[in-house]
């Protein structure tokens, strides 16, 4: 008895979830515009509806046609989006986005110094207590996008697991309290180990290596940036000419930050959050709501301790 070929579905199923930057579900009744662009840069949605979770039937091409690009908007809010969401009849697939407002504020309830103190010691390990509350406090009152960059960075650098089961965070020793500490990254002494941890996982293919990185960080040695994600990659910079030893241990410098994109040719198929490339530093708002799009797509939470609210 001859077997009947399965016919295969010519529609594949997408839901879309939209989060706000408090990392929970986007308030019921404010319209979203959902636009949904095939691979062929068609569209084939653009419902506008007051729901934060929506389901898609979109057809399926078996080929390049499938690599889906999906765009969220709301009034006063930052635009965002993501491409490419991979489709296929096989599995249902679920895209999760999330909405900022276009005058956002930042809380760091979560990031008093009591605790953050414990999770990131390198912060006051070169001054007494008291000092480095004041310090801190000053920053979050006066440098607050500042303050998010580092607690973006160090999250990040938190959910890097070395083969050893250490993580990058774990081998900074005191931090630059100075003008360098901006927006859009830090500078602090690391134990020196850290390269060789970076090194040996770029071996792995966990991170590529910068050639000549001294033309975008002047003074710079060696500088690898992690792979994992299409976007809001962490870059760990060192500058091997600025020693110290801390408590008996050899340390450098290391400038770690998170650039957008891995590429212009996501920028420019996205078209999301307009400000993104105007020439200013790196806006740490872009990069939270940029990395926790990409960690919820790998299975990776990415919550830093503060949020954005409006």
């Amino acid at each position: 008895m001859a077997l009947r070929a399965v016919p295969i579905p010519d529609e594949s199923s997408l839901t879309v979830n939209v989060y706000d930057g408090t990392r929970q579900f986007f308030p019921a009744g404010t319209n979203i515009l959902y636009r949904v662009f095939d691979g062929n840069q068609k569209q084939v949605a653009s419902p506008e509806k007051p729901v934060s979770s929506i389901d898609f039937k979109v057809p399926f091409f078996d080929n390049f046609g499938d690599d889906y690009r999906v765009i969220v908007f709301a009034d006063h809010y930052q635009q965002a989006g993501y491409t490419p969401v991979k489709l296929s009849p096989k599995a249902p697939a679920t895209l999760d986005l999330m909405l900022i407002p276009e005058d956002a504020g930042l809380n760091f309830a979560p990031a008093q110094w009591d605790s953050i103190k414990v999770q990131l010691p390198f912060l006051a390990n070169d001054v007494p207590d008291a000092a480095g509350r004041d310090r801190y406090t000053d920053a979050m009152e006066n440098k607050s996008k500042s303050l998010a960059s580092l607690l973006n960075i160090t999250t990040s650098m938190a959910q890097i697991p070395f083969a050893d089961g250490s993580t990058p965070l774990d081998y900074l020793k005191v931090m630059k309290w100075d003008k360098s500490f901006a927006q859009d990254r830090f500078f602090a002494y690391c134990d020196v180990g850290l390269i060789d941890q970076v090194r040996a996982a770029a071996a792995k293919g966990e991170f590529a290596e910068e050639k000549n990185p001294g033309t975008f960080h002047p003074g710079a040695t060696a500088s690898w940036k992690q792979v994992q994600f299409d976007e809001a990659n962490l870059q760990l910079t060192f500058h091997e000419g600025d020693k110290q030893v801390i408590n008996g241990v050899s340390c450098v410098m290391v400038e770690p930050d998170i650039d957008y994109y891995k590429d212009l040719i996501s920028h420019a198929l996205l078209e999301v959050i307009p400000n993104g490339f105007s020439g200013g530093l790196t806006n740490p708002e872009v990069v939270y709501v940029l990395r926790w799009i990409v960690g919820r797509r790998a299975g990776v939470e990415f919550n830093p301790p503060y949020t954005i609210v409006s």
